[in-house]
């Protein structure tokens, strides 16, 4: 009312006037805008126009205030006079439907909301914000007298809007992983401010609003209109009912300040450089300086006492020399004498053996054939593992387990058809919206031919018929529909599912004369901020929901988009989900049949204006057999020359005219036969067991024994050929004595492997383990093969060749003659030239120089050697897959799914367990929902991109009274759709204070079977069928067991990513584990894959770690009890592993299984490099270390290097021509390096450590030989 003025000066008659002025503004600010409701709509089907009323508010009639309580809660004005009745009443309970399920999730922003249309339906002041300017007379005869409210004004106070607006803005929709506003306001959340919301809502073209009403914004009057400016409550505020504040991932003023990651950890460094590298660098200088003052040291010592060390120590006063005393009194320790006697036991034991095969070669060659036929058997039941989950993921682990878990309680996780498209045409647009605003520009791919073509294509994948035996297969039989079987349609992820799919709906257009009022632009810049959304609002009113019944997420069907500008995208992804089965080879056999139809598709699929990248589900274990096959050849001609080098490079040819006698081509197919046997045998043994064989061990282990083997074989044969038969010695006694020599040898290195091999099962890794298992026991038959089979064929060969007959064609002798016994030429060089010239005073500083710098430097860099394993290195050069790779990394924006998984046996029927799990009103701020949702916040940090979908929170909004979701026919308790018209469906829970909260105990068990069976519709977007059918595993009709959150980790594009990935989401998982008190995990369907990496260095250093451990106590034993030989031969493996490192650091060769076996395999071949080295040294009787190390390498040298590095390295170079990525680098480069490796360190760096650090002389050896050579031929070599 208006004042009254004090001032005295004015007349009467002006008081007067203001007075009545006053009474007539309160007057008119009583009357109604209208009452009632009368015609329909002319622009919203099935909605009314209100009735134009201007008299004063009509008493609400008392059965209508519960509806009133419900609709605006704490809504008192007296006699309850209002200006609206219960028809209205009900119409806006029906066009609030959506907004409640949404938004009531927070007390303040629905109050708020509310508030804002309560006032303009029913206010008693509604004529002081509402103003009707468009009324017209209600056509229907029936109407006497009324008139329609076809348009209005409303005035909102800014101080309203903004605070209405603020209290919303972060409220989430759980199962759309979205905010609640891109669902209600018309456009994407980012875009929504409180004014184009509160228009949006009012714009007839939403579907809702029957008529238009027209907000004006402002905190002041306006016109003669007061604008309605209520009271309003924050989202962090507690209602005046009681009702708690939003929770934090609906109002972020409950969190406090958004988190901020922790800084990553800065490098090491020193004074700005590398840690390790400065380190390293100052440790090797310090050696050097270290060394050559010993060196020097010790040359001027040498020179001042025993002038050269290089002449034998004959002077038996000098304390150095072995003469010091008759050799009888030597007085050796007890260890020496343990070893010696433990030598000649092995020696004697040999030698009895080999002369035993000599003389009984038949019997020994049936037998081993027997055996062999026997262990081979196995083969027929052999299984070769090409799943990716059983080659790299152990049982046992923990993604495993998990695995099993998910899939035994949700169903394995589905498989997925993908194709990624872009196009050549140059065909960008602006769009320009018919309402106004900004000019969008739409690129190529978007072009409305381009999508016709793109759905042509997709309709034609939905169409494709496979064979699966006698059945026809298509994409209906085995894809995902989440609502079948109401709605058989299968889930297909793309763009054209914004437009069902359907050519008819992408063109639909509506225009007046003149303009283009919408289009497919109007809907898909809706559908991309809305994507859950039944009604797009626009003048076309189509839904964005796919066809199946789910939404289509923007970030899962476009690409190569910037932020959320979605228009921008350069690339459509089209995805269908298969149904992926458990232990059903049927269904998975129809699946795989499908696939196979829809590769060859695409692979035909010719379209000039389309560019196709595809994948599907068997995809990559297709490509990677077709590459087995196709690298087949490639192997086989590796092996081929391997092969033809042993045949060529055994024999010792004397002169030309005996080639054909001195040849052993056929010792050498047969020593390579017997190489291949012991594969079959191992193959076979573990077969009859039942362990699977994987690709690696066929392509690796051929490889592992040919370089154990065939060394061996080298060492027996160049053995006999340079030794001279002792007078009246038998041939079989000759090859027992040989026998009895090198067998020890060929003992240490086959038994320091197979154990090495035995030990390195321990792995849980299943590719290793299953290596080491099958290569372990194949060195083993090999050894056992070799001293056994070989040696009598050797024995026979002999008999041949000393009877002048012919290699091969053994029935045509040459005349006798007599030919003079040579050394090999390799022999000679190693012994004349390349020993003395290593053991050179000057050279020997220079390799330890060398090699420890090589050392250091892999020291320096084995912690930046990568890990993990580009996936697109396990593909043929030419695969499609590459492609879909690139593409991938280049267009995707979003990661793989991820699951929280609650395991069972949490009690989700009592509040305390609601609320550990929740993120609505009431849930704890540590709760499952609320932590997921912090590290989304974060996602650069935690790989988290999304908030996680929420069965539980989206529950709660679907049983609540105010809904018309949950309902039940009265009459049999059935549940009944909110879509029903049925007067006997009554609400689920009462409109009383107890029913408005959560629903506990026998409650939440009763309707949670109907929210999961619910189909989500225009009256109700809560039902939980489509997106929460699988998520909820119930027991029965009693508990709730399993049951997950989704959402989505942010883009991954290598290993390094996906590791990360894993290790984030368990850590997460972990402090939700701590914070409920219940077992928590999350998956992912790459985890199995890459939760190798999480250990792979601790499983690295484990399994080499313990193969050289095993080395070391079997060359200890089986070196005589010489414990520093053992160690010298350890430390030389260990050098040749690091130094592996260094190698794959310089040449990008990450670490992962592959590798692993390969550094396993390596620990083999190294002791086959330096062991024979070793014993030679540790057997020899010369005086000094610098003869015996020049004695060990010019006996042993000249095998090992042709029976290991020129056998491997011909077959070595044809890797690289191979077509496989993943053969260039983890066979061609790695075997490479560990030949090169093992070669230079056994044959170089090994024999000059032993002439400096070498153990001494085992005087009870030396006694030993003595003694057994007295007054033979053989004597003069001890002192030679």
């Amino acid at each position: 009312m208006g004042p009254l003025s004090q001032r005295t000066h004015f007349s009467l008659f002006f008081l007067l006037i203001i007075i009545i002025e006053g009474q007539y503004q309160w007057v008119q600010a009583q009357h109604c805008v209208w009452y009632g409701e009368c015609g329909e709509s002319a622009k919203v089907q099935g909605k009314k126009y209100n009735c134009n009323y201007t008299g004063p508010p009509i008493p609400l009639p008392q059965e209508e205030e519960e509806l009133l309580n419900e609709l605006c809660p704490g809504y008192k004005y007296g006699n309850l006079s209002l200006c609206c009745d219960g028809q209205q009443l009900r119409t806006l309970k029906g066009s609030l439907q959506l907004p409640l399920q949404f938004l009531s999730r927070c007390p303040a922003c629905f109050y708020n909301l509310m508030n804002l249309f309560c006032e303009l339906t029913c206010s008693p002041h509604q004529s002081e914000f509402l103003k009707a300017i468009n009324i017209t007379h209600d056509p229907d005869p029936g109407a006497t007298n009324k008139s329609n409210v076809v348009e209005v004004e409303y005035y909102i106070g800014e101080t309203f809007a903004n605070a209405m607006y603020n209290a919303c803005k972060d409220v989430q929709a759980p199962s759309s992983n979205v905010k609640a506003l891109s669902l209600l306001c018309g456009r994407d959340a980012s875009e929504c401010t409180p004014t184009n919301w509160i228009q949006y809502m009012f714009d007839t073209s939403n579907g809702q609003s029957p008529f238009s009403i027209d907000p004006i914004f402002s905190d002041v009057p306006v016109s003669n209109m007061t604008p309605m400016n209520n009271a309003t409550f924050d989202c962090a505020q507690v209602l005046d009912d009681g009702s708690g504040p939003c929770s934090c991932q609906d109002c972020s003023a409950v969190c406090g300040p958004t988190p901020v990651p922790p800084p990553r950890p800065p490098p090491w460094t020193i004074l700005g450089m590398d840690a390790m590298v400065v380190i390293m660098w100052v440790s090797y200088m310090a050696f050097l300086l270290l060394f050559a003052g010993a060196a020097v040291g010790a040359w001027g010592y040498r020179k001042r006492t025993i002038m050269s060390e290089y002449g034998p120590i004959l002077d038996s006063n000098d304390p150095l020399s072995l003469n010091n005393d008759s050799i009888d009194q030597v007085d050796a320790t007890c260890g020496e004498t343990l070893g010696e006697r433990f030598e000649n036991a092995l020696r004697i034991l040999f030698t009895r053996w080999g002369s035993f095969c000599v003389r009984q070669p038949l019997l020994v060659v049936l037998s081993s054939l027997v055996l062999v036929s026997a262990c081979s058997g196995g083969l027929a039941y052999m299984r070769i593992t090409t799943d990716p989950v059983e080659l790299w993921s152990s049982p046992s682990s923990q993604a495993r387990q998990e695995k099993e878990y998910f899939d035994s309680h949700f169903g394995p996780f589905f498989r997925a058809e993908q194709v990624i498209i872009t196009t050549t045409v140059n065909a960008s647009v602006v769009y320009q919206p018919f309402y106004g605003g900004l000019d969008v520009p739409f690129q190529s791919i978007l072009d409305i031919n381009v999508l016709h073509q793109v759905l042509d294509l997709q309709l034609a994948i939905e169409g494709l018929v496979a064979s699966y035996g006698e059945e026809k297969v298509t994409l209906k039989d085995i894809c995902l529909a989440p609502l079948a079987p109401y709605n058989n349609n299968c889930t297909i992820l793309s763009v054209l599912n914004y437009f069902q799919n359907s050519h008819t709906q992408l063109d639909r257009v509506i225009t007046d004369d003149f303009w283009t009022i919408a289009d497919f632009h109007t809907h898909f810049l809706y559908c991309v901020s809305a994507p859950a959304s039944l009604n797009d609002t626009s003048a076309l009113h189509d839904p964005c929901m796919g066809t199946f019944g789910g939404p289509i997420f923007p970030w899962l069907a476009l690409g190569g988009y910037d932020a959320t500008n979605y228009n921008n995208a350069t690339a459509l992804v089209i995805t269908f989900p298969v149904n992926n089965y458990h232990n059903d080879t049927v269904r998975i056999g129809k699946a795989l049949a499908w696939e196979k139809e829809f590769i060859s598709f695409l692979k035909r699929y010719d379209n000039p204006n389309l560019t196709l990248a595809f994948n599907a589900e068997r995809s990559i274990e297709d490509e990677i057999n077709r590459e087995s096959e196709s690298d087949l050849s490639t192997v086989v001609v590796s092996y081929a020359i391997m092969f033809v080098y042993i045949s060529l490079a055994l024999g010792h040819i004397h002169s030309l005219r005996r080639l054909l006698v001195d040849s052993k081509v056929s010792l050498g197919v047969a020593g390579i036969l017997i190489v291949l046997s012991s594969v079959a045998c191992s193959l076979g043994i573990f077969s009859y067991a039942g362990v699977p064989l994987t690709l690696i061990v066929i392509e690796v282990i051929p490889f592992l024994v040919l370089a154990v083997g065939v060394d061996n074989i080298f060492i027996i044969v160049q053995t006999y050929q340079r030794d001279e038969r002792m007078p009246q010695e038998e041939l079989d006694q000759q090859i027992g004595r040989i026998l009895g020599d090198v067998a020890p040898s060929m003992l240490l290195s086959s038994f320091s492997e197979t154990v090495a091999f035995f030990l390195g099962a321990l792995s849980t890794m299943p590719a290793v383990r299953t290596f080491s298992l099958f290569a372990g026991l194949a060195v083993f038959i090999d050894f056992l093969l070799q001293i056994s089979c070989f040696v009598s064929l050797l024995g026979l060969d002999a008999r041949r060749q000393e009877g002048s007959r012919l290699d091969i064609l053994c029935c045509v002798k040459l005349p006798e003659g007599q030919e003079e016994k040579t050394d090999g030429l390799l022999f000679r060089f190693f012994k004349k030239v390349y020993a003395p010239f290593i053991m050179k005073e000057w050279v020997r500083p220079i390799v330890v120089a060398v090699f420890v710098g090589m050392l250091s430097f892999s020291v320096a860099v084995i912690n930046k050697v990568e890990i993990g394993l580009d996936q697109k290195l396990s593909m043929p050069d030419d695969s499609y897959v590459l492609q879909y790779f690139k593409n991938m990394s280049e267009y995707l924006h979003t990661g793989p799914p991820v699951y929280f998984v609650v395991e069972e046996g949490h009690d989700y029927m009592s509040l305390a367990g609601q609320n550990a799990v929740c993120g609505g009103v009431g849930c704890n701020n540590d709760s499952l929902v609320q932590q997921v949702y912090t590290a989304s916040l974060i996602g650069n940090y935690t790989t988290i991109g999304f908030n996680p979908s929420s069965w539980l929170d989206d529950y709660f909004d679907w049983v609540k009274p105010q809904s018309t979701c949950c309902r039940y026919f009265n009459s049999s308790g059935a549940f009944c759709n909110a879509s029903v018209v049925d007067p006997s469906c009554v609400p689920c829970r009462p409109m009383t204070p107890a029913g408005k909260t959560r629903p506990t105990g026998g409650d939440f068990m009763r309707f949670l079977p109907m929210f999961l069976s619910d189909n989500p519709n225009v009256k109700c977007g809560k039902g939980g069928h489509a997106a929460y059918s699988t998520a909820v595993d119930l027991l029965g009709n009693d508990s709730v067991g399993a049951t997950y959150f989704m959402t989505y980790h942010t883009i991954l594009k290598d290993s390094p990513d996906f590791i990360d990935a894993l290790k984030m989401a368990r850590d997460l998982a972990q402090n939700i584990t701590t914070s409920m008190g219940h077992k928590v995990f999350p998956y992912s369907v790459f985890y199995v894959f890459y939760e190798q990496y999480l250990t792979i260095a601790y499983d690295t250093a484990l399994s080499l770690g313990v193969s050289l451990g095993a080395i070391f106590v079997v060359s200890a034993v089986l070196l005589g009890l010489e414990l520093w030989s053992a160690v010298l031969v350890s430390l030389t493996i260990a050098m040749i592993l690091v130094n592996m490192f260094g190698v794959m650091w310089l040449w990008s060769i990450s670490l992962n299984a592959v590798s692993l076996v390969n550094l396993v395999m390596s620990v083999g071949i190294s002791v086959e490099f330096c062991s024979h080295i070793v014993r030679a040294f540790s057997i020899s009787v010369r005086s000094s270390r610098v003869e015996r190390a020049e004695e060990a390498l010019a006996n042993m040298g000249s095998s090992v290097f042709s029976g290991i590095t020129l056998t491997k390295f011909g077959g070595i170079l044809i890797l690289a021509l191979s077509k496989s990525q993943i053969f260039q680098i983890f066979y061609f480069r790695m075997y490479l390096a560990m030949v090169l490796l093992g070669a230079t360190h056994g044959l170089v760096f090994l024999p000059v450590l032993l002439s400096y650090a070498g153990p001494s002389v085992n005087k009870a050896k030396v006694f030993a030989a003595n003694k057994r050579f007295a007054g033979t031929e053989r004597e003069r070599l001890l002192n030679f």
